[in-house]
């Protein structure tokens, strides 16, 4: 089992990674995963190339979702979206030259209706390989030597499945790995991700990685896909959102080494308040309680009482209601000692 991958000039060490995320992965939950360890390359939200550029064309400064990103410990990626080859490259050029970023991202699997259906990104352009693969030259062109990267899903709908084609085109414009989620974009995020159809696509690669995304959410389904389908690394989405120390532990096991049993519910308590103090750091009190209300209900997931939990949270307007709720109705044991380090 791979250890590390090598994305153009990048060591990612351990092989894994966490997806970007749009209104989760902002500078709060980076720094979460950095103060729990495991992660080999974080990413951050994606970025509207347009949005970008139209921002710094009127000198209103940079995108929010970029707030952190200039001082944040490396290695460090950010995901943009975007169909106009221009603005690709225009904001790929500034994240290379101003933010020094490790590596420039592009989407092409987002499935949400505002991103495919009335903007023609993110998985819209599946269904043109050759596009995609000349918006990946443009922006590879203008961010020689930081490597550049795309994500896409295995096709539209289960009748139109052309990754491998997507694939190809992405390695032949110069990118530097390939990540693929396993579902189609018409299934959004039902069902379960089909880890054959992305393993299928690696001998059709010739040099860069493919890493494979869905459905981990636990040690042994990290494991599993690395040693039973052809995928050099995995990136994990919303199971790192439930159970932020997971890229620690799958990192243990990589490594050979004694995996943490899950932290207690006293310490997961402890790590969503920690949570929130950065959120309210960034945002400020009144933004964060309702960022964080979003946050705390993937904590409790799985958890005794977590539906009670989440429907108190979702109503907590300040932080005296948030942080109340947190600690009447956050799972408890009585018998719980052990922090997370």
């Amino acid at each position: 089992m791979k250890h590390s991958l090598q994305i153009g000039n990048l060591t990612v060490e351990p092989p894994i990674l966490s997806a970007p995320m749009a209104g989760f992965t902002n500078y709060a939950y980076r720094e979460i995963l950095r103060f729990l360890g495991g992660v080999g390359l974080i990413a951050t939200e994606m970025v509207s190339a347009r949005s970008f550029v139209h921002l710094d064309a009127q000198g209103e400064g940079h995108p929010a979702r970029l707030w952190g990103v200039q001082k944040e410990t490396r290695p460090l990626a950010v995901q943009i979206w975007d169909n106009e080859p221009d603005s690709l490259a225009e904001t790929g050029r500034r994240l290379v030259q101003e933010y020094q970023v490790s590596v420039v991202d592009l989407n092409f699997g987002c499935p949400a209706s505002k991103i495919m259906k009335k903007s023609s990104s993110g998985s819209y352009l599946l269904r043109n390989p050759q596009k995609v693969g000349d918006l990946v030259a443009r922006v590879v062109k203008v961010c020689r030597p930081t490597p550049v990267t795309a994500k896409i899903r295995l096709g539209l709908t289960a009748d139109s499945i052309n990754a491998i084609d997507v694939a190809q085109a992405v390695e032949s414009a110069g990118a530097a790995a390939l990540t693929v989620h396993g579902r189609t974009a018409q299934q959004m995020y039902s069902g379960f991700a089909d880890w054959n159809e992305i393993a299928r696509i690696k001998p059709f690669l010739k040099q860069i990685p493919l890493i494979g995304n869905g459905d981990i959410r636990t040690v042994e389904d990290a494991m599993d896909r690395l040693t039973h389908f052809a995928i050099d690394g995995i990136m994990i989405g919303r199971g790192g959102l439930e159970s932020p120390w997971l890229f620690r532990q799958i990192a243990q096991a990589i490594n050979g080494l004694p995996v943490d049993p899950e932290p207690t519910l006293k310490s997961q308590k402890q790590l969503l308040l920690k949570h929130y103090s950065l959120v309210r750091k960034r945002f400020g009190d009144e933004k964060a309680v309702v960022l964080m209300r979003r946050y705390a209900c993937n904590y409790a997931k799985h958890k005794p009482g977590a539906r009670i939990f989440r429907n108190k949270i979702s109503s907590a307007q300040n932080e005296e209601e948030f942080l109340k709720t947190v600690e009447t109705f956050y799972p408890t044991d009585i018998n719980d000692s052990k922090s997370i380090e």
